[in-house]
């Protein structure tokens, strides 16, 4: 998965379509696998209209049905919500980048990775997205105290004191 991403990444990023990897993808690398998805989500830096986004990846093989791009060749299919890329109310402007085979990879760092599947737990009351937020926390020098300030500023300190507790 994380080779895919790669390449559709650094592919789009030479079409002058720079990408962030966002989402379950992100979830999944920073749980070294222990929460897996299809869903490739990736935003776009810059405003690209989605026919030439579409245009684009038809060159290596995908072709877009409904909302996503689907190849042949995987079970994986790539998806691009809108921008910009934000957590909540808050944008994110900081990336890390991952050295891989195929080229780096832009993604969310871990820390915004988490605060990313806490805001579902906040919103939605999503389970899974809170113990997928423990398991990034687990696996990966999160910033709790960032994630406390971003946690409040998002009026959920009753819900932040539930994943530190659940996090021990």
């Amino acid at each position: 998965m994380m080779e895919l991403c790669a390449f559709v990444s650094n592919y789009l990023s030479g079409e002058g379509m720079p990408v962030v990897l966002v989402g379950g993808a992100c979830v999944s690398i920073y749980s070294d696998n222990e929460y897996q998805t299809r869903d490739l989500d990736f935003i776009q830096k810059y405003s690209v209209k989605r026919k030439g986004l579409a245009k684009s990846l038809s060159k290596i093989g995908f072709t877009e049905r409904n909302r996503y791009f689907e190849h042949p060749d995987t079970d994986y299919f790539i998806e691009f919500p809108t921008g910009p890329i934000a957590i909540g109310d808050e944008p994110v402007h900081h990336f890390v980048e991952l050295d891989t085979p195929l080229g780096p990879l832009v993604l969310l760092s871990a820390t915004d990775c988490c605060k990313d599947r806490l805001s579902a737990f906040y919103h939605w009351r999503d389970e899974q997205s809170l113990q997928q937020a423990i398991n990034i926390a687990k696996d990966n020098d999160v910033d709790l105290k960032e994630i406390k300030r971003w946690s409040e500023q998002e009026g959920m300190q009753e819900k932040f004191a539930r994943f530190i507790a659940e996090l021990k």
